[in-house]
């Protein structure tokens, strides 16, 4: 999980100096490491970041393809932040 964690706040730092190449480098180790370890939060998570980093490159439809799946795998738990987040985010590529 601290892998996980780790790449996803490097991809995050990385986009925000406009390094996009290596951001989603760092997201798409990240969603590596979450599907390795089967933790489908972490998962959530950096999928949501890569998605949110696709968006910003045009790239709507593979986004929204990345993101669906992981959060129609929740069943529960829709009151949370990360899940409200990924909702809208959702919804915004579907737009």
């Amino acid at each position: 999980m601290v892998r996980c964690r780790t790449h996803r706040a490097q991809g995050d730092l990385l986009r925000r100096c406009n390094a996009s190449d290596a951001a989603e480098a760092a997201f798409e180790r990240a969603l590596e490491t979450a599907r390795a370890q089967g933790t489908k939060l972490f998962e959530l998570r950096a999928s949501s970041s890569l998605a949110r980093l696709w968006r910003d490159q045009g790239r709507r439809a593979e986004a929204h393809d990345l993101l669906a799946p992981v959060y129609g795998w929740f069943t529960e738990g829709f009151d949370t932040l990360d899940l409200k987040e990924a909702k809208a985010l959702l919804q915004e590529l579907a737009s």
